[in-house]
């Protein structure tokens, strides 16, 4: 049953570009296809988490994780009753706009991008949704529904103080309405990126040897599922075991912001989505015991997997390669790719081509930029090339 908070497709304030409706797919279906089939999220599998792409084959890159915040926030969408379709477009956008070498090599694009507008993830995925993706002959850009546009942008809540360029510029254009807090679809996306990045970040740091079962059971939430697979399954094989309890952890969280958002919403008692955005605080949310708990696990996840020395190692690497090649193409865009060019001549100044070559490593997957790093930087005259942006 669809609850009368829920963002209705019927009354969508639409797109940028007035489009015919599909007989057979919803404006936040249609959506989420056009995400699906674009270039930028196919590229999201060669784009790391933590680890750099070619570390090994089972590590979570920026394409399975968002496909796991789909799943989750579907999960959670359809118990509180909200648009399905428009949580799994919002989750499965969430990160078109990341770097390659996730945070490391935002924080240094970021740095870089300081004198020309700024550089943030969630603005860039804006961009590319609106601008970059250049397959369509009417626009350019996907022309998404203004309700997904809206959760890609604040999906983490109102949006304030001095904006990304990216962002500013574009709602200049189209009011995405920052000062509000998104509908609760985007909402449930946002969390559900926060429960499936801490739970497969232990699982990863476990692959990688950064910790032990037996380390990360002494954590809150993953103690107790750990003690629960050990009754049912005694003697249980160790890979079986890890698994078990990891999976219980998954839904210990989901099912904690299905319960506390209930509860919310039931004391908010909101009529419409308008209402949702207009409270001041959020309605999708964890209780404050499951939200201390999961304080610590991230501290834990900070000390011992974020900043382990193997990971630092990656970070001043990412560092170097993000940090030569963006004055090397600065200097000399003809270096960009053919396609490039026309906006090349048109940049007016050297804020507009910093802009231009920020989208362009932005784009960059993890081995592309190496590629890129090597036969640009270091003279490698024959670099292994297999993907480009």
């Amino acid at each position: 049953m669809t609850a009368p908070y829920a963002t209705d497709p019927a009354r969508s304030r639409g797109r940028r570009v007035p489009e015919e409706e599909s007989a057979f797919r919803s404006p936040f279906q249609r959506d989420r296809d056009r995400i699906i089939h674009s270039s930028a999220f196919r590229r999201l599998k060669h784009k790391t988490q933590v680890f750099v792409a070619h570390e090994g084959d089972y590590y979570r890159t920026r394409l399975t994780h968002s496909i796991e915040v789909a799943q989750v926030a579907r999960t959670i969408s359809g118990a509180l009753g909200l648009n399905a379709e428009l949580t799994e477009a919002v989750a499965l956008a969430h990160d078109l706009g990341h770097t390659p070498f996730g945070h490391a090599g935002e924080d240094t694009l970021a740095a870089l991008m300081a004198p020309y507008g700024g550089f943030d993830h969630n603005a860039q995925a804006l961009r590319i949704v609106t601008l970059l993706e250049r397959h369509y002959a009417a626009f350019d850009g996907l022309n998404l529904t203004w309700e997904t546009l809206e959760g890609i942008a604040k999906h983490n809540g109102p949006v304030s103080g001095p904006l990304p360029y990216a962002l500013a510029d574009y709602n200049a254009e189209h009011d995405l309405e920052l000062g509000t807090h998104s509908g609760a679809e985007a909402q449930v996306a946002a969390l559900a990126d926060d429960i499936a990045y801490n739970n497969h970040d232990l699982h990863d740091g476990l692959r990688a040897g950064l910790f032990s079962d037996e380390e990360i059971a002494a954590l809150p939430i993953v103690g107790d599922c750990f003690a629960e697979v050990d009754r049912l399954y005694p003697r249980l094989d160790p890979k079986r075991r890890r698994h078990e309890a990891l999976r219980r952890v998954f839904g210990v969280m989901v099912g904690d912001v299905i319960r506390g958002s209930k509860a919310t919403l039931e004391e908010m008692q909101p009529a419409s989505v308008e209402e949702v955005r207009h409270l001041g605080v959020p309605v999708i949310r964890f209780s404050p015991a499951l939200w201390t708990d999961l304080q610590a696990i991230r501290r834990f996840l900070y000390t011992r997997m974020y900043r382990a020395p193997k990971v630092n190692e990656m970070r001043a690497m990412v560092h170097r390669v993000v940090s030569d090649l963006f004055p090397f193409y600065l200097d000399a865009p003809e270096h960009l790719p053919e396609e490039w060019r026309s906006d090349v001549a048109q940049a007016a100044d050297r804020t507009a081509l910093a802009r231009l070559v920020s989208d362009y490593i932005a784009g960059m997957t993890d081995r592309f930029a190496l590629q890129s790093h090597a036969r640009l930087i270091d003279g490698d005259p024959d670099p292994a090339t297999h993907d480009g942006v």
